[in-house]
């Protein structure tokens, strides 16, 4: 990536910083709440707090020294009070934050067209030989956004209206309507009163799969196709995807009739936006000779979108059918008149089907292990395997044993006595898949994801699942996605995947699916697992290991990533990572998950989301316009970061083993209190009752506990002991030059100071004199200052994140905004373990969880 210009830096101060401060000092005279000063009081309290903070002074002793001056006569409980009040504040504060960067994107990226698709266009204007070659590329190509059911968003959809009109008030400096839509801001709750269902989330999502992607696809597969001559392959570049509604492993609250609803709801939506087309359609389509298929064309659309009917089939050749007429009677007789608006919506139909996004089926393979056994242990199953010995079998004889036979095994609509509603749930949802690819097509649920799989009879188990319940071998239309998350599985997944390629069945099977083969790798539990350094590089290396057994078996390897917001869940600039990618790594195409809060700060708009897209279209052809540039790291290099990534293991798993490690993060996070926020349908932690084991804490609770306390520890730690071991060993020139020379490893290097740029460990630098975390709050500190002295050296900066000053400036304005929740959290935290007042302990906890709104949102892509 190009460092950012000083030009960009300009701009970012005139049309952010200077407007936030003006539209601020607007926002903060407005009277919400009736609380008389609120706004007036609050940038006292915010510098209060820098100062204290600055000091190194303890939360409380920041909290209650700001009261003792600003407001003596008040007791406990109006504190409590005037701190909520700030909070409202804060969190809107946010709010406008976001939509003046937003308003400003066109400016501020239309400085560095680099990664843009008019950049691509204008920098191969007088080569017609690089354009043949990407255009080639371009066929091979594909790319799927695939939205998750990790909702770390905490804005409802009626702020997310409002963001929406001040972003287009700001973007022309509408005073009269930023007042009112910053007024009604004041009055909008910030948070749901209960907690959301799954399909209430799958619905939250298809907001933006409808207002958004919709319409940012179908302009960039339109302008690509303008560019590069695709014609109808460039109906396969783009995938959507989705998860709300079919991931069951990250929400057990999912079943089958959740997935049921939500691909009926996702159908729907599409002929919504369909039928909204087809109206612009016929306002300008008004010749003769046509009014028979756009009658037709305007009655299915309006009925599925609006009068919707059970078994409904899929009808999208038929919609593509007479479009195809109404095109061919406009050229013939009309003169061709209004033929790109019938290409906009026959792009989108090829585009979407009646499906819109495809919905993954995902479960746990110690979940789908004991559907098996249950199957074993039904007469018209088992097929004489042994059941109650299998599951002590070696894997070879699994293996042989699993005999792949057809049976319509009939699944109970209504929970069985005795029998684990999951066991149920699988059989159901397998069976629903056949009915959904029935209805609204093949793509709209063709992948089965196995969390946690270890070995490859937990892919040939789920097969047989699939014969047991309807399905047969001929007609299996399912492709089943392996996901490979722990270090250990990572380093064992190329000798599963060859089991799998060389064992008959799943051989055929392939044949029959095109030789393409899916392989999901997780980046959230293996960074929880080992470690930035070591998640990242055990990463790249089964990605090497993965492409180079693949393609012995000359089989289409495609690599789905499963990536957060930020870099300690394998997030930050993920387009580089792909830029970077060398021959050694298949990288055709393009799948990964887009979570929590990326889907509305890198796709909010279509503006927004179109850039982002366009990065990723320009990584996938970055073979083509830098041959030279990709990454072949050779044996050395390697070594290298192998070096690095086993001494940065080593200090992360004696972190993890630490006696305090998950007492810290339980009592002085607010961890324990995350299962309290109305946000999410799922728990924070697998077996909920149980008590805390880090194996069952889910990836985004952990990441989340930790950016609360201001300490990115799963980000950093370990990275500076890998450095200066390097540099003890000699070798520290071979790290610098790396850090030049290879896109992967200064990507890495790049997120990992990104991360450590939102840590502040003077807020909890009070805890150092702690008689029981001291010592362990010190060893934190101690790596985040070696890790930050080491990336220093390396990169030959002064500060963080020196070569990018925009988004420097954009993280230290929020971390500005957000410090007074920060502050107030621990304070409260702190107050809430201490008072013996039941009702005062309840209401300090519903202090802290309002802070986690804030903080969280303030950070985007903070979690």
């Amino acid at each position: 990536m190009l460092k950012q210009s000083g030009n960009q830096k300009d701009i970012y101060t005139r049309e952010v910083i200077t407007r936030f401060e003006l539209y601020n000092s607007l926002f903060l005279t407005l009277p919400f709440y009736q609380v008389k000063d609120t706004g007036i009081l609050l940038p006292f309290f915010t510098s209060h707090c820098e100062k204290g903070v600055a000091k190194l002074k303890s939360p409380a002793e920041i909290i209650e020294t700001f009261f003792k001056e600003r407001a003596p006569e008040i007791d406990e409980r109006e504190q409590i009070n005037r701190l909520f009040r700030f909070i409202q504040y804060i969190e809107r504060q946010v709010v406008l934050f976001d939509a003046i960067e937003d308003s400003s994107f066109s400016k501020l990226s239309r400085t560095d067209g680099n990664g843009t698709l008019q950049g691509l266009v204008q920098q191969i204007a007088q080569d017609d030989e690089v354009r043949d070659k990407i255009s080639e590329k371009l066929r091979n190509f594909s790319l799927r956004l695939v939205l998750t059911a990790h909702p770390t968003q905490f804005y409802p959809g009626t702020v997310l209206t409002i963001m929406t009109d001040l972003i287009e008030a700001l973007k022309i400096n509408d005073i009269n309507a930023i007042n009112l839509l910053l007024q009604q801001l004041g009055k909008t709750p910030f948070f749901n009163k209960t907690s959301p269902t799954p399909v209430d989330e799958a619905l939250s999502l298809m907001w933006f799969v409808e207002h958004v992607f919709y319409n940012a696809l179908a302009d960039i597969q339109t302008r690509l196709n303008e560019e590069f001559d695709l014609g109808d392959v460039l109906a396969g570049i783009f995938e959507l995807g989705f998860w709300p509604g079919g991931d069951r492993d990250g929400n057990p609250n999912v079943n089958t009739d959740t997935t049921r609803t939500v691909a009926a709801a996702l159908r729907q939506t599409v002929f919504r936006c369909y039928y909204r087309d087809y109206r612009a359609l016929k306002r300008r389509i008004t010749f003769r000779g046509i009014e028979e298929p756009m009658n037709a064309l305007g009655r299915i659309m309006y009925d599925n979108a609006f009068n919707p009917r059970p078994n409904a089939p899929d009808l999208q050749e038929e919609m593509a059918g007479l479009l195809q007429n109404i095109k061919d009677t406009l050229v013939k007789d009309h003169d061709g008149l209004f033929v790109n608006l019938v290409d906009d919506l026959s792009l989108k139909i090829r585009l979407f089907g009646c499906y819109f996004a495809r919905l993954d089926i995902r479960q746990d393979s110690r979940v789908l292990r004991n559907v098996f056994r249950f199957g074993l242990n039904q007469p018209e199953l088992n097929n004489g395997l042994p059941a109650e010995e299998y599951a002590g079998l070696s894997e070879e004889e699994k293996l042989r044993l699993i005999s792949f036979n057809e049976v319509d095994f009939p699944c109970a609509e209504a929970p069985v006595p005795g029998v684990d509603p999951m066991i149920n749930d699988t059989l159901c949802t397998i069976r629903l898949m056949r009915s959904i690819q029935q209805q609204n097509g093949e793509m709209a649920s063709h992948r089965f994801i196995i969390s946690n799989c270890q070995q490859a009879s937990d892919i040939l188990q789920l097969m047989n699942l699939f014969l047991w319940c309807g399905w047969t071998k001929d007609d299996l239309t399912v492709d089943f996605l392996p996901l490979f998350e722990t270090i250990n599985d990572l380093k064992h997944a190329a000798g599963v995947m060859e089991q799998l390629y060389t064992h008959p069945v799943y051989k055929e099977h392939l044949r029959r699916r095109g030789n393409r083969q899916m392989i999901m790798l997780g980046f959230s539990d293996s960074t929880k697992d080992g470690g930035y350094l070591m998640a990242n590089w055990s990463i790249y290396q089964a990605k090497v290991e993965l492409t180079a057994i693949t393609r012995k078996y000359d089989i289409d390897l495609t690599f789905f990533d499963g990536r957060g917001g930020p870099p300690s869940r394998g997030g930050g600039k993920t387009h580089r990572f792909y830029a970077a990618m060398g021959e050694e790594v298949a990288n055709d195409h393009i799948q990964l998950t887009i979570q929590g809060q990326t889907v509305s700060s890198l796709y909010g708009s279509v503006e927004t989301a179109k850039f982002n897209i366009e990065q990723l279209v320009n990584a996938g052809v970055a073979a083509v316009l830098h041959p030279d540039q990709r990454d072949v790291l050779d044996y050395k290099e390697k070594e290298l970061i192998t070096t690095m990534a086993e001494e940065s293991f080593g200090r992360f798993v004696a972190l993890r083993e630490h006696p305090l490690f998950t007492e810290y993060l339980e009592n002085l996070s607010p961890l324990k209190l995350l299962s309290n926020i109305n946000i999410s349908s799922r728990p924070t932690k697998r077996n909920a009752g149980a008590a805390l084991k880090l194996e069952d804490l889910r990836a985004i609770s952990f990441v989340t506990a930790w950016s609360q306390l201001k300490q990115s520890v799963p980000a950093f730690y370990g990275v500076g002991s890998a450095l200066r071991a390097v540099k003890e060993g000699g070798k520290w020139s071979c790290a610098a030059e790396l850090y030049k020379t290879s896109g992967f490893f200064k990507t890495m290097i790049d997120n990992c100071i990104m991360s450590m740029s939102k840590s502040d460990f003077r807020i909890t630098a009070h805890l150092q004199h702690d008689e029981h975390y001291g010592a362990f709050w010190t060893l934190l500190k101690n790596e985040y200052d070696l890790t930050k002295a080491m990336l220093l050296e390396l990169t030959g900066n002064k500060e963080l994140m020196q070569e990018f000053p925009v988004e420097k400036n954009s993280i230290a304005l929020r971390e500005r905004i957000m410090l007074p929740l920060v502050v107030l959290q621990h304070y409260a935290l702190q107050r809430s373990k201490s008072t013996s007042d039941a009702e005062l302990k309840s209401v300090y906890e519903k202090l802290v969880i309002r802070t986690v709104y804030g903080i969280v949102n303030a950070g985007r892509n903070l979690v």
